[in-house]
Parts: structure tokens; sequence; C-alpha cells
């Protein structure tokens, strides 16, 4: 199923679809759809992952991708329907 990702780039906030069955993370996907390449941080990220906790890991990511460029990256919260009513 689709989510929606609400993103800021550069100080403008960006929306975009997100599917994991594309990307394994929101981070994956906004850089792609910035045109930034990840394969170095990729592996620098494998390697904190194999020596340390997923809070260094999540440091890491957060930290690299502000320098990027990139402020808060969020996944559109769900909304929530009653059995039987549909989204208008």
């Amino acid at each position: 199923m689709a989510r929606t990702i609400i993103y800021e780039y550069k100080n403008e906030e960006k929306t975009l679809t997100f599917s994991y069955q594309q990307h394994r993370n929101i981070h994956e996907a906004v850089a792609e759809a910035e045109g930034i390449d990840l394969t170095e941080f990729l592996k620098m990220e494998q390697q904190i992952e194999a020596i340390s906790d997923t809070k260094a890991v999540r440091n890491y990511r957060d930290n690299h991708f502000k320098k990027l460029g990139f402020g808060k990256i969020t996944l559109k919260p769900k909304e929530n329907f009653g059995v039987g009513k549909k989204p208008m």
C-alpha cells in the first residue's frame, strides 16, 4: 500500500508517494526523488549497523540528510475511516 511522505528539501516542503516495494525506507525514497546518489552513505550505514545499535544508525542517517539539505522527513498520518465508510 502506498503512503505519502512529507519532507523539506532546501527549505521547500514537498510530498512524494512512497512504497516499501520500491525503497527500504523513506530516506532512500526522498534522496532518489531529488537525484542524490547514496551508494557511499549506504556502505557506511551498513558498517555502522554491524558494530553499533539502532540509535547510532539513526543519528548517522539524520545528520547525513541534514548535511544534504533535508529538513523534516515523515510519513503523512493515515486517515482512519469507520467500517463501511468511504473517503470522499
